[in-house]
């Protein structure tokens, strides 16, 4: 199983995915965390994302994937990570932590975690 950020769905969903993401994301089942749901929401109301939540697509999307609630241990997590970012990525990177799945994301910041498990 994997974890998938917000730009890897994003990208995902709307075809934006190099050959070799495509061959990963495609062979594995797929996870998120439930604040993944809230942050495209903001995207959209901030107008930095078009996106169609009604789109058949993303819904067989969210129905087919594992999608992590907030737990006290992932929220505990996510304060103890090796890395500064946004609050929405740091639930993301710790849900991969505590549910021990790796994490597919293209932010660099999180990329040089020591803590965050990643595909190998």
């Amino acid at each position: 199983m994997l974890n998938l950020d917000t730009h890897m769905v994003v990208a995902l969903l709307s075809g934006d995915l190099s050959a070799s993401e495509l061959e990963l994301l495609t062979s594995h089942p797929l996870a998120i965390s439930d604040i993944l749901l809230w942050e495209l929401a903001k995207l959209v109301e901030l107008r930095r994302l078009e996106f169609d939540f009604d789109d058949l697509e993303f819904r067989t999307f969210v129905r087919s994937s594992t999608v992590f609630p907030i737990t006290l241990e992932i929220a505990r997590q996510s304060t103890q990570l090796d890395f500064k970012s946004d609050p929405a990525d740091q639930i993301i990177a710790a849900t991969s932590i505590v549910e021990g799945i790796p994490l597919v994301t293209r932010d660099r910041r999180i990329l040089k975690s020591k803590l965050v498990p990643f595909p190998k």
